[in-house]
């Protein structure tokens, strides 16, 4: 069984993603992994480069006119994806704000040896974690997504879907997948405020005009995590080792009460229907089997 991973990154080191953690923290189920590296303003090539033999690189250029539902993510998505070696039998994506805790890679590696011949099973769904604000706590409001694909067959009939979230098969239809017991943490709301603050300047960028831009996204310094929050939990278990140094770096400070969690109607109803119901009422793009 061959394994190629894929990502894509830009500015990396400018907007602090954990893009090594990430490309990392998939390598033991990978024989190659492709990084479509955007032209950046940092040296995020050369962070790249420094890795590992197994990660093969390739330059793109990203078209910042695309600023529309995030399709420039899907772009540079397909564009790594393309590059995989053409007999992999599955292909492994990680977004550079995601990481892999080691404890599910056998579980990863059983259900691809488990699903290799099983033409039917297209992709790999796995269950997610988000953390927010810090390594502390994690988000458990209904709005943050439960789950997406990250396995899937090397077909060229797949392509990234929308803003690069999850897949589809041309000319439009859903992967038919398998969830697995597996989790990946995202840690795209865990930044110095900093960081953040520059983060959602750039990236909602690629998702609104100048005008929603002035409207919505603050002139300051520093993001306020404290803002608009609905539902966290601490978080008590480990975080992937190769998260490691990174936390040990950590250097602002974030605190929440969670007794003052809230939640809105909607979203307690739909809360409610998931888990006494069995009625899963959300947007799904995938069909489990």
């Amino acid at each position: 069984m061959k394994v190629s991973g894929f990502t894509f990154i830009r500015n990396a080191i400018k907007y602090d993603y954990p893009i090594v953690e990430a490309i990392r923290s998939i390598l033991p189920l990978c024989d190659e992994v492709v990084v479509a590296v955007g032209n950046s303003e940092d040296e995020t090539l050369q962070l790249i480069k420094g890795i590992d033999p197994k990660v093969r690189i390739i330059e793109t250029i990203w078209d910042d006119s695309v600023r529309e539902g995030g399709r420039t993510l899907a772009l540079e998505t397909d564009k790594a994806f393309d590059a995989i070696a053409a007999d992999a039998d599955w292909s492994f994506y990680i977004q550079g704000d995601e990481v892999l805790h080691e404890k599910y890679i056998p579980v990863i590696k059983q259900a691809m040896l488990q699903y290799k011949d099983d033409k039917k099973v297209e992709g790999l769904l796995f269950n997610y974690l988000h953390f927010y604000g810090s390594y502390d706590y994690v988000g458990t409001s209904i709005s943050w997504y439960p789950d997406e694909i990250r396995v899937i067959r090397n077909r060229k009939d797949i392509f990234s879907y929308r803003d690069a979230q999850g897949f589809r098969k041309l000319p439009n239809e859903k992967l038919k997948v398998k969830r697995i017991d597996a989790w990946m943490y995202h840690y795209g709301w865990v930044k110095p405020p900093e960081k953040m603050q520059l983060k959602q300047e750039s990236f909602h960028r690629m998702w609104h005009d100048d005008i929603w831009m002035e409207e919505n996204v603050k002139k300051v310094i520093e993001f306020n995590y404290s803002e608009n929050i609905d539902s966290l939990a601490i978080f008590n278990e480990t975080h992937p080792e190769v998260m490691q140094d990174r936390i040990k770096t950590k250097n602002w400070k974030f605190d929440y009460d969670i007794s003052f969690n809230k939640e809105k109607t909607k979203d307690k109803f739909k809360r409610f229907c998931r888990k006494y119901l069995g009625i899963d009422i959300r947007y799904k793009n995938f069909e489990q089997i």
